[in-house]
């Protein structure tokens, strides 16, 4: 499970609040280990706690693979979801949210001494 308190947007209120009071995002992962292979399922959950409802305009939830090291980066999107403001009061924000995607068989994640490729799920 990773918790990560986000950047805001200048829409939020002073820059002075405590951790505790700043927005926070969880994801939990379906394999402990982390270990996934192409063809099989990504299952997650995630939550936004710690925030009202109304200051939201979107989330976007991502499963993605990036590379980095030598040379330019590289992104590619492989599973996008797009909650808009509707949606967003609609499910609510105080149950956990599901995410479930195929894993294609190709990149697989590598990481070597002049470059990395890594897949992440990224909420926005």
């Amino acid at each position: 499970m990773a918790i990560v308190l986000p950047k805001l947007s200048r829409r939020r209120p002073s820059p002075g609040l405590a951790a505790e009071t700043q927005p926070a995002v969880s994801v939990t992962l379906c394999r402990e280990d982390g270990r996934y292979e192409g063809g099989h399922a990504l299952t997650a959950t995630w939550r936004v706690s710690r925030v009202a409802i109304d200051t939201l305009s979107a989330i976007e939830i991502s499963v993605l693979w990036y590379s980095e090291g030598k040379g330019d980066m590289d992104l590619c999107v492989h599973h996008f979801r797009r909650l808009d403001e509707e949606q967003i009061r609609r499910s609510g924000l105080a149950d956990e949210q599901s995410l479930k995607c195929l894993l294609p068989a190709t990149p697989l994640s590598y990481h070597g001494r002049l470059m990395r490729i890594n897949w992440c799920v990224r909420m926005r």
